[in-house]
Parts: C-alpha cells; sequence; structure tokens
C-alpha cells in the first residue's frame, strides 16, 4: 500500500504526522480532500502494518468508499456515538486557526464529524495559511428550494457588513450543478479578504436557505503544517506564525 510518487511531499509529510497520532481502538473522523485522501491512505497502511483497531466515521461517500476499499471500518457517526479524533484538510488557515472549507462541497458533513469530535487535527501545505481568510471563494450550501432568493439575501448579508459587490457563483462541474451528498447546491462567494468571520458565519446563519457555510471558527485544534522537505509544523490555536509560513507557500 506504498504511496504513489506523484503525492505532493509537503502533504505527504502532514499527513505522516497526523497519522502518528492515532492510538489503537480509537473513534476518528476522516475528512475530505486531496490532502485528506493521503492521510486515509497512510491510516490505511499503518493499520494494516500494525493491526490497528480503528472506527472511523466518513465525511462524504467519496472518503467513505476510498477508505473501505483500503480496508478501514467505516460505520456512520450516529452509530460510533462520539469520536476521539478528526483529521481533516483546509483550504484556507489563519493564525488563530479559523478555517475555511468546503472546496470538496463536503463542509457540511465535516462540520458535523468535527463538531461530534474531541479534538480536531488540520493538515495542509504551507501555501493554505493566510494572514486573514478570504481569498479562497467562502463555500455555502443551500437548499435547492429558493436558490435564487438564498442568493439574493446573501448578497443583502454581504452588502450589511460592508463587504461590497462580490460575486456569489453557483458552483459547477462542467455545466452541471454540482449537487453535495446531502443533495444540497453549492454558491461560492469571492470575497477576497474577510475580516470579520464571526460576523460574517452569524449572518449566513440566520439566513433561511442556508444550510451550511464553510467558515469553521474556534473549531481546529491543532495545524499540521507540512514542508517540501518532509518535515512539519505543528501549530496548536492561536500559535500559528502565518507570514512564515506565508514565505515558505511562495
Amino acid at each position: 500500500m506504498s504511496q504513489s510518487p506523484q503525492v505532493d511531499p509537503a502533504k505527504l509529510a502532514a499527513a505522516k504526522a497526523a497519522v502518528a497520532l492515532v492510538e489503537d481502538g480509537m473513534r476518528l473522523g476522516l475528512g475530505t480532500g486531496s490532502t485528506a485522501s493521503v492521510m486515509v491512505r497512510e491510516l490505511a497502511a499503518r493499520v494494516q502494518a500494525e493491526g490497528l483497531s480503528l472506527r472511523c466515521a466518513a465525511t462524504s461517500r467519496a472518503t467513505a468508499e476510498l477508505a473501505e476499499s483500503l480496508g478501514l471500518r467505516i460505520e456512520s457517526l450516529d452509530d460510533i456515538g462520539w469520536l476521539d479524533m478528526t483529521i481533516d484538510g483546509a483550504d484556507e488557515v489563519d493564525p488563530d486557526l479559523h478555517l475555511i472549507k468546503g472546496g470538496g462541497a463536503a463542509h457540511l458533513r465535516e462540520k458535523i464529524v468535527a463538531a461530534a469530535s474531541d479534538r480536531m487535527v488540520v493538515i495542509a501545505d504551507p501555501g493554505k495559511v493566510v494572514e486573514t481568510l478570504g481569498a479562497f471563494p467562502l463555500p455555502v450550501e443551500v437548499l435547492e428550494f429558493g436558490f435564487e432568493t438564498t442568493r439574493k439575501l446573501i448578497r443583502r448579508a454581504l452588502e450589511g457588513l460592508e463587504l461590497g459587490e462580490h460575486d456569489i457563483l453557483q458552483r459547477l462541474k462542467g455545466s452541471d450543478p454540482v449537487v453535495t451528498d446531502e443533495g444540497n447546491l453549492i454558491l461560492d462567494l469571492h470575497l477576497e479578504v474577510i475580516p470579520d468571520p464571526s460576523g460574517l458565519a452569524r449572518a449566513l446563519s440566520c439566513i433561511p436557505g442556508v444550510v451550511e457555510h464553510g467558515l469553521f471558527l474556534g473549531m481546529c485544534d491543532l495545524a499540521i503544517i507540512g514542508r517540501e522537505d518532509g518535515s512539519v509544523i505543528e501549530l496548536a490555536r492561536n500559535d500559528i506564525d502565518a507570514d512564515m509560513l506565508a514565505q515558505e507557500g511562495e
């Protein structure tokens, strides 16, 4: 079960460091996305090598299918009940370990699983570390019913927060709408910068039709940032040096 040589070394380093935190008997949440998929493969390799007994909840159908194909035991979150740790990727990480997630259209399930965990560990490469959230488009999962009305309400909320005129685009795959595992649609908010993530999170959560947004605030306990040379930096909440890491990502 060896890794492909095409795997990004920074992602691989972060994944290996996170998997090293796993202990026999743990209940784990498995994230979604390119970095999380590297982690799943590393986890499966360790389980096979050491005979670990784990109970895992997946944050998407794609992750569940990958994990099961590699021999990991996947159960529903409700059957497991509570998780010791969730390991997931992120699209952006700021100095307070606040996150933007949802590039893989799985942030609803990812947030539920993270909230049901004693500890959330995020794995990323230095390019995901930012001083201020917002350069990555903020995903918002919305109901199909009243889709355009919900988009208008989101725009009003942005205007109320003085975020100016920005694109609010439906996510497509080719010419077809992206549909989440829960049967909902995705709007991507191209904001460039989010000066008040907490205020935006509250405003979005109050809009009928918004199922969940991709702001993960105060949920990440540890960020493991992999480097191209195979080393990692482990950062607890409020202990991240964004300037240093941003330079490494250039």
